[in-house]
């Protein structure tokens, strides 16, 4: 059968962005089970990734907040963390869906590592804000106690910044595509995998760093062999001119349309950016197809209807 990476925002787990609550990302997870079941039964074996934005920036809150009596947690193991937990909410959700239908499939989750370049220039030029807003008096003890880089927030407050480095390679590429030859549903790369650099023995080890999920899932989806990659978002389909009078939705565009429109500044670095550079990059390397759209409309998206695909064309 064909096999699809779908990526799942972190923030579309978030049902209600004002009091966000483990009830409401179980519910959130329950409507999303729904479409993959879906996408299941039009015959596809997939492979689930997901962000892990929200979740992850809770678990740094707790460790700030008991730092007097639990020791800290560096963030790739935050990162580690929200892989199991949203893992295994996804594996509940989605195995009892398809128990209902009837569908004898099996779910499982692999904690994964990506291989990141500890010559990156993001290492030296972090941008990627996590965690919560400071006040200036706080951030300045944060910055000399623990070493993080702080940034002011258009007025907000101050946050941390980390490093977003390039994922080079998915450590459990292998365990994941022979898990998807038995037909069993992964769960795999979560948060854009936990960040990690080769050293000089070649051991690996953890960096405090925080990788793109939809760059991680295309590279995740090429080194499996994937037929298309899936990237769900928080619209049903890609626009020009986002948000503005002129607003043109796509149903399909080239790679080499995606990349004019990418230098054109369409699509900003901190949204819909990384997902058209992620869809490119799949299909540049593998000659499939792309597909971006809305995790309510993804059963008519694969049936044409809807989305924005992709193509080498």
């Amino acid at each position: 059968m064909p096999v699809a990476v779908v990526a799942i925002g972190g923030n579309s787990l978030i049902k209600d962005e004002r009091r966000p609550s483990l009830a409401g990302e179980i519910e959130a997870l329950r409507e999303t089970s729904i479409h993959i079941a879906s996408m299941l039964s039009q015959g596809w074996d997939v492979v689930l990734t997901h962000g892990n934005g929200p979740q992850v920036g809770f678990n740094l809150l707790r460790t700030e907040l008991a730092a007097e009596v639990a020791p800290p947690l560096t963030l790739d193991v935050l990162g580690a963390q929200t892989q199991g937990s949203i893992g295994y909410l996804i594996q509940q959700a989605l195995g009892n869906e398809l128990r209902r239908r009837g569908i004898r499939k099996r779910v499982v989750t692999v904690v994964t590592q990506t291989l990141v370049d500890p010559d990156d220039p993001a290492f030296h030029r972090p941008t990627k804000p996590i965690g919560r807003f400071y006040g200036k008096d706080d951030a300045e003890r944060l910055q000399i106690g623990r070493g993080w880089r702080m940034v002011e927030d258009a007025g907000r407050g101050w946050r941390r910044v980390v490093p977003s480095p390039m994922p080079v390679e998915i450590i459990e590429r292998l365990t994941v595509k022979g898990l998807v030859f038995q037909s069993i549903i992964v769960i795999a790369a979560g948060g854009g995998g936990i960040p990690v650099v080769r050293e000089d023995d070649g051991d690996l080890a953890g960096v405090e760093a925080v990788i793109d999920k939809d760059l991680a899932s295309s590279l995740l989806a090429q080194s499996i062999g994937a037929d298309l990659l899936l990237i769900c978002t928080a619209v049903e389909r890609v626009a020009l001119h986002y948000g503005k009078p002129e607003q043109r939705e796509l149903s399909s565009m080239t790679v080499g349309e995606a990349k004019q429109y990418l230098s054109q500044g369409h699509f900003p670095p901190g949204s819909m950016g990384p997902k058209i550079l992620a869809a490119i990059r799949f299909v540049e390397a593998t000659g499939g197809e792309a597909l971006i759209t809305s995790p309510e409309s993804m059963e008519r998206a694969l049936l044409g209807q809807t989305g924005t695909r992709v193509t080498g064309g």
